[in-house]
């Protein structure tokens, strides 16, 4: 009979993997390992180690992983290094790898070399007028023109199905696109692609991205199950983003569309600062509540020096699919007003219908699958304003992002 796989019995074989070097006892009873999840066979968990270290002690983590690889049950293994550094230090690293079944970024040395500045901790503490520079951005990823970010302030809003279409739209333009979700916590882009396997490792340590109506895509899906919850602390992620950024073969880009996570938050804040965003896209739907978040998004992106192209309004409204009469369940032109009281573009406004759910709940987005419908159109439309608006800003020259704490 088949052990049950606990977290108590990886804890156990863990306690043979040694510490570091300087270091006398093993990495659990040092603290060292924290977040086990297990599911379905596959084990993940972090080991947290000295920042300064993180390019040297990739054997620590090889030999974690083996251990715990070795345990009857066990069908792949993900091993994480965190490095936190002390508030202010301005530098967090991660690394991952995957013992089998599916193959996450490769590690590199040092992925991370700047993360958001933390607040002060504490209810009230702030550092009135304080301002912090960021690094300047690194050139970009090679051979990527252009990467745009598509947000929300909130989730439910459509925006990964905008972000899918508005891919696609803009490569019916001619242009060679791809597209990176970003949402760690939700990816989306498998189902909506209808995309299943897992992306190759190529020479170099570069992963091959997935391919699909012409669009080249990776996303945290095609790295872990579909259900499978990723328990990751901000810094895990920051590198998570940065490695799949850098550490993908996305060849000649005209554009790499980011499909990020719902609101203002490390994701946020890392694509700011470590890629030369050339635009961001607001998604919001039209009711007050949505609006609320989506200004907070906007402003976000205002102040890590972000151009924004301007916001659509999603599930603008609602298209019976039996009469064709037209309901506004949501209200109707809040987005717009919105745009043109902050003086930003409104991109367009997508209708709610039956046709966008069932393509996107089937990995067949309308604009690949029903150019000629209403939908596909309305996303066409916010594409040539988009490539518009990004056009008009590309030669901006743009500051590093300063982050600023405000009362």
């Amino acid at each position: 009979m088949t052990e049950t796989l606990t977290k108590d019995c990886i804890l156990a074989a863990l306690k043979d993997v040694k510490g570091p070097d300087d270091l006398e006892d093993d990495i659990v009873s040092l603290g060292l390992v924290s977040e086990v999840v297990i599911h379905k066979g596959k084990v993940y968990f972090a080991i947290s180690i000295d920042p300064a270290r993180a390019g040297e002690l990739e054997g620590l983590r090889q030999a974690a992983e083996t251990v715990v690889k070795d345990l009857p049950g066990v069908e792949g293994v993900t091993v994480t290094l965190t490095a936190d550094r002390e508030p202010g230090s301005g530098s967090v690293s991660a690394v991952a790898s995957n013992g089998g079944a599916r193959q996450a970024p490769p590690p590199q040395s040092s992925p991370a070399q700047a993360s958001p500045p933390q607040a002060p901790q504490g209810p009230g503490a702030t550092a009135p007028g304080a301002a912090r520079d960021a690094r300047h951005r690194p050139g970009g990823v090679p051979g990527v023109k252009h990467i745009i970010a598509v947000a929300s302030g909130k989730g439910g809003v459509g925006k990964s199905t905008t972000a899918v279409n508005l891919a696609l739209a803009l490569k019916d333009r001619g242009l060679e696109v791809g597209v990176l979700d970003a949402d760690i916590y939700g990816p989306s882009m498998p189902r909506l692609l209808g995309i299943q396997g897992q992306p190759q490792q190529l020479a170099g340590n570069k992963l091959d991205p997935m391919r699909a109506y012409g669009l080249k895509i990776m996303s945290m899906g095609f790295l872990v199950d579909e259900d499978t919850p990723m328990i990751w602390r901000g810094p895990m992620v920051m590198s998570a983003l940065s490695q799949m950024l850098k550490d993908v073969a996305w060849g000649e880009l005209d554009l790499l569309v980011v499909d990020m996570p719902p609101g203002t938050g490390d994701a946020q804040l890392t694509m700011a600062q470590q890629v030369p965003l050339a635009g961001a896209v607001i998604v919001s739907t039209p009711q007050d509540l949505a609006l609320i978040d989506a200004r907070k998004g906007l402003n976000m992106f205002t102040k890590v020096n972000v151009p924004v192209l301007g916001i659509v309004e999603n599930m603008s409204t609602f298209l019976c699919p039996h009469c064709g009469e037209r309901s506004d369940i949501f209200g109707h032109g809040g987005a717009r007003e919105e745009a043109n009281k902050l003086g930003v573009p409104f991109l367009g406004e997508v209708p709610l219908t039956m046709a966008v759910r069932e393509t996107s709940d089937a990995g067949k987005p309308v604009v690949a699958t029903d150019p000629d419908g209403e939908p596909a159109k309305a996303y066409c439309g916010i594409a040539a304003k988009a490539w518009a608006e990004l056009e008009r800003h590309k030669d901006a020259d743009r500051p590093a992002p300063k982050i600023v704490m405000e009362n």
